[in-house]
């Protein structure tokens, strides 16, 4: 797609039936177009009622006509869009009748692209725009509004400003070898790098927050049959989602249901009881519990009150150390043992509701959103890598810049690697194929 001009067109509104569907057609030159479905070219930016015509001239369907000049439009390119009735039949039309005139349906997030490639939007911008229509919580949604407003460039830009100054510094005392160190310490290199390391530091913090705010926090509900697992998932979500019976085994398959704490998306999955079994349906479920605890943010391993926590080492065996780990003693209420929150350990009762309130706390908590504030950056895994790489490009740098074992050459090129990664966020610097990766997830008329 990239470099292309030529006229592209998609329906821009979701698909089904609704009370208003948009056309959006955009490139070079779409005069021809315009006229064929329209008449004249109407007024830039100004809403025009008009029939929508057919190669016949009958109408189509009759609605709004919008028109953007370029490079005053989305895209930067010449923009119309058509406002008309939602039903999809009259939709196709229109977009059949654009393509009739010469334009070719529109890839996914093609529109956007063409904004990013005419200096419309830089490229976490462009993100911004599919992580709104994406948003999941009001939170997320601000978020991911900062970002197309451009604040998580612009944070980028400053960091970036920063290492390009004390690159360019490093690299003119190069020509003075006799009096780079002291001319070094006279600039305070070494405490300018300390800063870049600090501000990196904050962006990074706030964009593993909103990594979290955007794709939800997984946690997984693990133990033995009967322990109380569905029941618990069941109270968190606040509708019957799993069914619960006395009978050992009941959960054959994972059940997920999204809950929303203070702003963020818990992705809550019951799974099957953690136990040796003969049946073959029931071991094909204990699989499953295990490929999902595999990818799980946290699991909550449900136990019964009462029973000390290291007698259920056979469920607990199935949980890698590694994954961070919540124990629920579920039914207090069969125990008399008050709810709350003591270390690792929760106290609740899934059927009476005691110790939901503070378990849910522990999970906002867990998550570790608590406390966040509203400045944090909605990020994708490919911006965490960037940070990650520019972050251990720094470190070196300063070890380079250390009087003891100085070596500025190597300091510099650091300093360039540093820069050239915090370039592919805003896409100064991009390969084609990391574009279509970026724009291929965005939905078509976008």
């Amino acid at each position: 797609m990239a470099g292309d001009s030529d006229p592209i067109a998609a329906v821009a509104t979701a698909g089904g039936k609704g009370g208003i569907g948009v056309v959006r057609i955009s490139g070079r030159d779409i005069e021809a177009v315009i006229s064929g479905i329209i008449g004249p070219v109407p007024a830039p930016r100004r809403a025009t009622i008009a029939a929508f015509r057919d190669a016949a001239g009958e109408p189509i369907d009759r609605g709004i006509a919008l028109y953007f000049p370029a490079p005053h439009s989305y895209t930067g390119e010449q923009v119309l869009e058509l406002h008309g009735h939602g039903g999809p039949v009259v939709l196709n039309l229109l977009l059949q009748r654009a393509i009739e005139l010469g334009c070719r349906p529109a890839a996914p997030g093609e529109f956007t692209q063409r904004a990013f490639l005419n200096d419309k939007l830089d490229l976490a911008q462009a993100e911004g725009v599919a992580d709104l229509i994406d948003a999941t919580s009001a939170r997320a949604a601000r978020a991911a509004m900062r970002s197309l407003d451009g604040a998580f460039s612009s944070e980028i830009a400053v960091v970036r400003e920063r290492l390009v100054e004390l690159r360019a510094l490093i690299e003119a005392t190069l020509d003075f070898p006799e009096e780079e160190i002291d001319f070094l310490e006279r600039a305070q290199a070494a405490a300018r790098l300390q800063s870049i390391k600090a501000a990196l530091a904050a962006v990074q913090k706030r964009s593993r927050h909103g990594a979290r705010l955007r794709a939800g926090f997984t946690v997984v509900l693990a133990g033995r049959p009967n322990v109380g697992k569905s029941s618990l998932l069941n109270l968190l979500a606040g509708e019957e989602a799993a069914i619960v019976t006395a009978v050992p085994g009941t959960t054959r398959d994972a059940v997920e249901r999204s809950i929303m704490i203070e702003g963020m998306v818990v992705n809550v999955i019951d799974t099957a009881g953690l136990r040796e079994t003969t049946d073959e349906v029931e071991a094909i479920g204990i699989a499953r519990t295990r490929r999902e605890i595999a990818r799980a943010d946290l699991v909550l391993h449900v136990v019964e009150a009462g029973c000390p926590v290291p007698e259920d080492a056979a469920a607990a065996a199935d949980i890698p150390t590694e994954i961070p780990r919540l124990t629920v003693c579920n039914k207090i209420d069969m125990t008399g043992e008050a709810a709350g929150v003591d270390g690792d350990i929760v106290r609740v009762s899934a059927l009476i509701g005691d110790g939901i309130a503070g378990l849910r706390a522990e999970l906002l908590r867990r998550s570790g959103l608590e406390g966040a504030g509203e400045d944090v950056i909605i990020s994708r895994e490919r911006h965490l890598n960037a940070l990650n790489q520019a972050a251990i490009a720094v470190d070196a740098a300063a070890t380079h810049l250390d009087p003891a074992h100085a070596a500025l050459e190597l300091a510099a090129e650091e300093l360039r690697l540093a820069q050239q990664s915090l370039n592919l966020i805003t896409g100064e610097f991009g390969a084609d194929d990391l574009l279509g990766e970026v724009f291929g997830r965005f939905c078509i008329g976008k």
